[in-house]
């Protein structure tokens, strides 16, 4: 649509100012100044279709070729060799896959950030790797911005960088990038991430995703085996997890902030159905809204599993992650790319802050660096039936629109640099 837009502009200019009133002796100079004008539009028109042509083979290349967490080699390789084939110099990384692209000198620098990994799901009667995320996309609008800046023209006294993460999935790859020191000197962050029907509807957008935390904690229950006519001999692992989920519904919280603990895997037992098990594996998965919130709940659940340890005496041994945080939103960040939103699809598409229980570790950068000015753009996109389904799909045609508008947030961003 851009090219379109830009073409038809360009011609209604020209042919308003060439069928304007001017002496004889100037028509040659006019026509010779239409005849630039119009070549040049065309140009730019081929640049840009070519430009949207080379962002559907990325596309289509990364959904055939899904890659797991920390397992994005493949998808590592095609980036980097597609990009370099654009002139662009890539970083990649002895320690793990992903990559990064810098452009420009200066001391501020905008970061675009694109999620790699697909999850390990079971689709059509098989487990295979699929892109049911939307990661794919999230991968070709970052290369697509790249395009467009390209044509655009690259700013001066000010870098860009584009940050292919691995292992979002995981919840460790922000982790991974912060360490190896990618973000050190990043001042602004955008991320985008495709939208479910249930949240926003196709052809708009929201400045915001209010993703909360999440946490795991796994737990493996030492009790004793007994013959299941003799269970006082025992110690039941399968009561003891029983226990433990009756403790968790009894966690209350401030109900004015979202917040859940539930146990989502429970292993005890054999084959054989005459033994009461002692040992058991568990993991329990909590979200909250905010990160104070999450702090209360975890303390919380540690207290419950402790307690039905002591009241079962048996040993509860406990793996604690460092789970997903909550947003943190730039309010500054949020203003330029709402502004973008407004100017690629109107004042009436643009969506209030979307507020989902789901986590992203995108948001880890902003905790661990609190003077980042980050956000994440919520694209709606006509996503059904949702995120993670193994038959997700979505109107593939809001790639372009992300991309439209994660350049506009940057050429926003540039403007709003320059003038301070």
């Amino acid at each position: 649509m851009r090219g379109i837009f830009l073409w038809g502009t360009l011609k209604d200019t020209v042919y308003g100012y060439c069928s304007a009133s001017l002496p004889k002796d100037m028509s040659s100079y006019v026509n010779s100044i239409k005849k630039q004008l119009f070549h040049g539009v065309k140009v730019m028109k081929a640049k840009v279709d070519s430009n949207r042509k080379k962002v559907n083979e990325v596309f289509t290349y990364l959904h055939e070729h899904p890659e797991v967490s920390w397992k994005e080699v493949g998808t590592t390789a095609y980036l980097k060799n597609m990009l370099e084939t654009e002139g662009f110099s890539v970083q990649t990384f002895d320690e793990c896959t992903g990559l990064v692209i810098e452009v420009g000198d200066g001391p501020v620098c905008i970061g675009i950030r694109a999620d790699m990994d697909a999850l390990w799901q079971e689709k059509d009667g098989a487990f295979q790797a699929n892109h049911s995320c939307g990661h794919d996309a999230h991968m070709a609008m970052a290369v697509g911005t790249i395009l467009a800046m390209k044509e655009q023209g690259f700013p001066r006294n000010i870098r860009l960088k584009w940050i292919f993460q691995p292992a979002e999935e995981k919840g460790q790859g922000s982790r991974k990038f912060l360490s190896l020191g990618v973000l050190d000197d990043v001042d602004y962050l955008y991320g985008v991430h495709l939208r479910p029907i249930q949240e926003i509807p196709d052809g708009t957008a929201a400045a915001a995703i209010c993703h909360g935390a999440a946490s795991l904690v796994r737990g493996i229950i030492h009790g004793e085996d007994a013959h299941a006519a003799k269970p006082h001999l025992g110690k039941n692992a399968i009561e003891v997890g029983a226990a433990i989920i009756h403790g968790l519904q009894g966690i209350w919280l401030d109900p004015l902030v979202p917040s859940s603990a539930k146990m989502t895997k429970f292993q005890a037992g054999s084959e054989t159905g005459n033994i009461i098990p002692g040992k058991a594996s568990f993991t329990i998965d909590m979200r909250a809204q905010t990160n104070e919130a999450m702090h209360v709940l975890r303390t919380k659940v540690l207290e419950v599993i402790r307690n039905i340890g002591s009241m079962y005496d048996v040993e509860i041994e406990l793996t604690t992650g460092k789970g997903l945080g909550a947003a943190i939103i730039n309010e500054e960040a949020f203003s330029l790319m709402e502004l973008a939103i407004t100017e690629v699809l109107g004042a009436e598409n643009v969506m209030p802050r979307i507020v989902t229980p789901g986590g992203e570790d995108f948001h880890f950068y902003s905790l661990q660096k609190p003077n980042l000015k980050a956000t994440m753009l919520g694209l709606g996109c006509d996503l059904s039936p949702g995120l993670h389904h193994p038959d997700m799909t979505f109107n593939t045609e809001r790639i372009h629109t992300g991309i439209d508008i994660l350049t506009k947030t940057i050429l926003n961003t540039i403007r709003a640099v320059s003038t301070e």
